[in-house]
């Protein structure tokens, strides 16, 4: 099969596509202004992106948005444009974003909370404001709540390591859930040996909800942990945190919530919403990789034990022993990535600037889209709940085609999709399939964007004979 697809793709060089410029599709939405975050105008970063925005922050311009993402624009070999529907995996990111670690690199680059020349302090203003926008697009209380990590994975072995090691303990119960990425269950399952507390597992409807009726049979005043994703990375479920978390805290267990794919995507109050724990990724949200976030309530924070040692994170050492620093710094030993933390910032405030309120209604009109044309294509099977209780991603499989040869078959038309089983094992065994092809959708994709990806569909049939 691998030869024959290569063989498709030396067929299909130098034929070009229709034309795909993106017109000026616009997204009409309600005012929600609960929703926008005013990023900090504490520190000393430049500029802000020239995204105009309404007032009454109505309407997403798409066409605008687009430009700002330049990996967006190239064109492959073949003459194809690029259409890319992978950002479930990694997002692309606009200019600001580029530009600002750029400009980290190129006029005031140091190390952070060391030197007390200009750079040093310049950089370390930097880090601050990045965190502190942070804050406030998650709705932290402090900034001492807000840990930078490398990512979703990090975040939640670190709670599972610095609080599930400390505190858990023989019979305890934690409550996971086949959506889960394996980043939020291979930890339990690792801090379980290690412990003695129990696995339960919350059980999924016919169409990947949670079952919220079975709650009575999975929560007891054994459960010490629920672990939750926002959203799941598969089947786009989004689980109703507020239900979750009220009959978590109603037998005394803490939450801790997944939100890789929730938090570039919806509105995150983790105050407001009573989550205990969150972690997520920055590449996800339109930043930078290789560096994400976890918050956690300052009381649990300041009673866990640190997870990494070294430089930054003490106080005082002597040869005797030492005493840890003061929170966030005793989470964040040695040497940040500076420079993507900073731009994290950026990312962040570049989403707060277009607002949660058009972005989700911008996101959902196109998963809705997607959703009525995907279904009219012969032998695809959609996988999930409907597109009220979704957010912007769809996996199916394609009757008679291996996953794999459709997602390189896809890429022949330009169009990037992940395939596999995307690090959810247990999920794919419960739909009874080794693996599905995913598209996955952005702030910055169209409608257009979607038509694209139907005729790169019947591309696929055709070429596969699944008509014969």
């Amino acid at each position: 099969m691998v030869e024959r697809i290569r063989a498709i793709a030396k067929a299909n060089e130098g034929r070009q596509s229709p034309d795909r410029t993106t017109g000026s599709e616009t997204t009409e939405v309600e005012n929600t202004s609960d929703n926008d975050v005013v990023p900090s105008e504490t520190s000393g970063a430049q500029g802000k992106p020239t995204l105009p925005v309404a007032d009454d922050a109505k309407s997403l311009d798409i066409e605008l948005v687009r430009s700002q993402f330049p990996a967006l624009h190239h064109t492959l070999d073949s003459g194809v444009r690029v259409t890319f529907l992978d950002s479930a995996s990694s997002a692309q990111k606009p200019q600001c974003v580029i530009d600002k670690e750029r400009e980290v690199y190129e006029q005031y680059y140091a190390n952070a909370y060391r030197g007390v020349y200009r750079y040093g302090d310049r950089i370390s203003r930097e880090l601050e404001h990045s965190r502190e926008s942070i804050r406030q697009f998650i709705g932290a209380e402090s900034t001492d709540e807000v840990i930078f990590t490398p990512g979703t994975t990090v975040g939640i072995n670190l709670v599972a390591n610095a609080w599930g090691r400390k505190f858990l303990k023989q019979g305890d119960e934690i409550v996971l859930n086949e959506l889960e990425h394996h980043a939020n269950i291979v930890p339990w399952q690792w801090v379980a040996e290690q412990t003695g507390a129990v696995i339960r597992y919350w059980p999924l409807t016919d169409d990947g909800q949670l079952d919220l009726d079975a709650s009575a049979e999975v929560l007891s005043e054994k459960t010490r942990l629920v672990a939750i994703t926002g959203m799941s990375n598969v089947l786009g479920t989004v689980p109703p945190l507020s239900e979750i978390i009220a009959k978590a805290k109603a037998v005394g267990s803490l939450v801790l919530v997944d939100g890789a794919q929730s938090v570039p995507h919806m509105p995150t109050r983790v105050a407001k919403d009573g989550i205990d724990f969150l972690a997520f990724s920055g590449h996800k949200l339109y930043g930078p990789s290789g560096i994400g976030g976890l918050y956690g309530r300052r009381e649990l924070l300041e009673a866990m034990d640190p997870f990494l040692c070294g430089g930054h994170m003490i106080d005082q050492v002597t040869m005797n022993g030492f005493t840890v620093a003061h929170l966030p710094a005793k989470f964040e030993a040695g040497t940040l990535p500076i420079a993507q933390a900073i731009a994290l910032g950026r990312a962040v405030e570049f989403v707060a600037e277009l607002g949660f309120c058009p972005v989700h209604s911008h996101e959902q009109s196109v998963l809705r889209y997607a959703w009525e044309q995907m279904r009219q294509v012969p032998g695809l099977q959609i996988y999930g709940p409907d597109t009220a209780h979704r957010g912007a991603i769809i996996s199916f499989t394609l009757d008679g085609a291996a996953a794999q040869d459709v997602a390189q078959l896809l890429d022949i038309k330009g169009v990037f999709v992940r395939h596999g089983h995307h690090c959810t094992m247990p999920l794919h065994e419960h739909l009874g399939v080794p693996a599905t092809i995913r598209a996955s959708f952005g702030l910055y994709n169209t409608k257009h964007d979607v038509d694209v990806l139907i005729d790169a569909l019947h591309f696929v049939r055709q070429e596969l004979k699944l008509d014969s």
